[in-house]
This record gives C-alpha cells, sequence and structure tokens, in this order.
C-alpha cells in the first residue's frame, strides 16, 4: 500500500501537445469535438462531429462558415451573443444549446461547450477546442413528458398535428413574403433591404473572424441614353441582360444587389482589395461580349473597395460609392480602387 501511494499521477497540458497528437485523440471521442486555429482559420472537426448530422467525415470546408451555414437562422444570433462574449472575456465559459442542420435537411438540438487554449498577445483568440453532443433525444423526452401531462392526449395530438398543418402553411407563406421582401422585382436579384442586412452581417462576421470583406459599387455608363432613345421597356430589359452577365463573373457565396436604378453592388465575403479588383475586371469584360443595345454598347464603371478593421456598413458603402464616382469622372468602363 505504501509503494502503490507514493505514485504521482501523470500530468499533462492539451495546449502543450502537437496538432497531429490532438487530432488523433479528438477522433477517439464519441463527442463531435472541434479544433479552430483563429489565427489561420482552419477549424478541425473529428468523424464524430460529421456523423452526428449525418455528413461523410471531413467532407465540408474546415473553416467557420461551415459552422455558421448550419445553426437554425432562429437560433444563429443568440449563439453568435454567447460566443462573442466569450471571446472577448465578458463571460467565463461559452456553452450553448440550438439546432443544427443535418445532411437531409432536419434539425437537431446540439449542446455545444467550448475553450480558448491560447491567445495573441493582444489578447484575441489564437486557438480554441469544443465539442458538439446531441442533445436530441433529451428535447424528444422532455417533449414527451409534457405530452403526457395532458389530459386529453387524443384530442391535442389531432390539434397539434392541425397546428402542424397550419404551421407549415405560414411558414411557407413567410418563405414567400419573405423572398419577395428581399427581391428585385425586376431583376430577381437581392433588393435595397436585403443589402443592407446582407452588408451589416457580413460587416459583423469580418469584424468576429478578422476575415476580409469587399465591395464592388458598379453602374451602367450613360444609362438615360437607353431610355431616352429607345424607351424604358428596352432600358428593363438591357438591366436584367447586365445582371445575368454580372452574375457569371461572381461566385457562391456572392450577394449581388440592386441598389437602385442602374445601380448595382456585390458583397464578396472573404475576399480582399486585390481578389475583387480581379472579380470588376471580369465583368468589365464580360460586358464587353454583351450584344449593343440599338446604338448603344453597354459598358460599366466600378469602384472596389476592402473593409477596414472596425469599419461599420455605412462608411463601406459611402467609399465604394466615391471609388464608383472617381470611375465616372475618370472617363467610365473604368474600375477605381
Amino acid at each position: 500500500m505504501g509503494e502503490a501511494s507514493s505514485i504521482e499521477p501523470l500530468k499533462f497540458n492539451v495546449s502543450d501537445m502537437n496538432e497531429g497528437m490532438l487530432h488523433t485523440i479528438m477522433e477517439l471521442v464519441s463527442d463531435g469535438i472541434w479544433d479552430w486555429n483563429a489565427n489561420t482559420g482552419f477549424v478541425y472537426r473529428n468523424a464524430r462531429w460529421y456523423e452526428m448530422l449525418g455528413y461523410t467525415p471531413h467532407s465540408l470546408d474546415n473553416n467557420v462558415l461551415t459552422w455558421e451555414n448550419i445553426i437554425h437562422p432562429d437560433d444563429f444570433p443568440q449563439v453568435m451573443a454567447l460566443f462573442d462574449d466569450y471571446l472577448s472575456q465578458r463571460t467565463p465559459v461559452y456553452q450553448a444549446e440550438y439546432r443544427c442542420r443535418t445532411h437531409d435537411g432536419r434539425y437537431i438540438w446540439i449542446e455545444d461547450r467550448g475553450h480558448v487554449l491560447a491567445r495573441n498577445a493582444d489578447g484575441s483568440v489564437a486557438r480554441m477546442v469544443g465539442a458538439h453532443r446531441s442533445i436530441e433525444d433529451k428535447k424528444r423526452l422532455l417533449e414527451a413528458l409534457e405530452r403526457r401531462n395532458q389530459s386529453l392526449e387524443a384530442l391535442v395530438e389531432e390539434r397539434t398535428r392541425e397546428l402542424s398543418r397550419v404551421n407549415q402553411q405560414l411558414q411557407k407563406q413567410l418563405e414567400e413574403n419573405r423572398k419577395l421582401a428581399e427581391t428585385d422585382a425586376l431583376t430577381s436579384i437581392a433588393n435595397r433591404y436585403r443589402l443592407e442586412q446582407t452588408l451589416r452581417q457580413e460587416c459583423e462576421r469580418s469584424q468576429r473572424f478578422r476575415q476580409p470583406l469587399s465591395l464592388i459599387a458598379m453602374d451602367i455608363d450613360d444609362f438615360k441614353s437607353i431610355n431616352d432613345h429607345y424607351g424604358h421597356a428596352l432600358g428593363d430589359a438591357a438591366l436584367i441582360q447586365v445582371v445575368e452577365r454580372v452574375k457569371r463573373s461572381l461566385r457562391a457565396g456572392d450577394v449581388l444587389a440592386r441598389w437602385g436604378g442602374d445601380e448595382f453592388i456585390a458583397v464578396l465575403p472573404d475576399t480582399s482589395l486585390a481578389e475583387a479588383r480581379t472579380l470588376a475586371e471580369a465583368i468589365r469584360q464580360g460586358l464587353s461580349e454583351m450584344p449593343s443595345v440599338g446604338d448603344f454598347h453597354v459598358s460599366m464603371s466600378f469602384g472596389v473597395v476592402q473593409r477596414f478593421e472596425e469599419e461599420q456598413q455605412t462608411g463601406l458603402m459611402a467609399r465604394a460609392d466615391q471609388a464608383l464616382y472617381r470611375s465616372k469622372i475618370a472617363g467610365k468602363n473604368v474600375i477605381t480602387g
């Protein structure tokens, strides 16, 4: 007994482990484990994380956008608020319960916990690990217990089915109304309302994850001449053709919106100024191949900007508009930024 009591337990610090060893251990854990390197943006997720949501292991992009995209829209603001509070050290722990979308489109409840392993010299997060655990069964059990406490279970079930049917109809109608509220009627791209919402969210995401965000402001050169010479019907048709040409050069994840009249804004997440200029040049070249409208050759002027640290959406939009104005002054069919 004396010899056994003299043996000290093995001690180690997770933050001292190399990345390969840590990820090997993560694969052995039954929970869905994630490991975020905030300085590079790389997020490692073990096989169980994927399997919990019905995905093939390691089949999604290793970045924070993958996580954001599976969070239920109704839960997203609260989750981000909890996450930001922990990153900024306003709260001592990060723990959240929310719904995640599975591979087949359903949502399941998960519990998410995380812990910062290391911070940079300025206090920002360098590395953080955490775990997803399914609490779907617990949620379902609570729902079942609540149903059993109802005095008229059969009637409740019937009403629940009816309410579900009505809810689906309402959700469908709400979705249709949302699309109408966010879509430009002529071009079927995002309207000004959706642009403002998208830009606010992307500015917050750019600040949160320290990723670049760029804008391209563009409008059709001398568009008034088309309307004056050929009428508004042909002018509208030209707008639709221009939008189709612009969309060919944009990528999945980019948002094209009609700011007003013949002016458009492209929101480019995770995009540097140089990359945005390349996209603008691709759009400009694509428009050069567009058939003329009568005697009028369609071209656009462009203002390209990248978001500054701490810059709000109003300031970013103002700088894009100023860059566009400089292109107009410079002779049109020009890229400034």
